[in-house]
């Protein structure tokens, strides 16, 4: 008899087991397939953001371009001025 119990008590255990184990992959499983997602978000997200960043850069060098080509036009109204004005360089200095 109490080796039919230990067997039966056994047996229940193993079946808790396999059962606790089940449970446990399935929700493994189910945190490896929410990683993927994530993952896959992440990896969309991350390429919007280098599409992003390389519009922006390109909108940065239009603008530093022209902002350059408006310092050199106002350097040359500065020349124009002096030179209708008489000043000289040296006179400045």
């Amino acid at each position: 008899m109490v080796e039919e119990k230990s067997e039966k008590e056994e047996t229940v255990s193993i079946k808790n087991m396999v059962e606790r184990i089940k449970v446990i992959k399935g929700e493994l499983m189910q945190t490896l397939k929410n990683l993927r997602e994530k993952i896959k978000t992440l990896e969309t997200e991350r390429a919007n953001l280098m599409l992003e960043i390389e519009k922006l850069k390109k909108a940065a060098e239009s603008r530093v371009s022209a902002l350059e080509s408006e310092v050199n036009m106002l350097r040359d109204e500065v020349k124009s001025l002096r030179e209708l004005l008489g000043y000289t360089e040296e006179g400045e200095k």
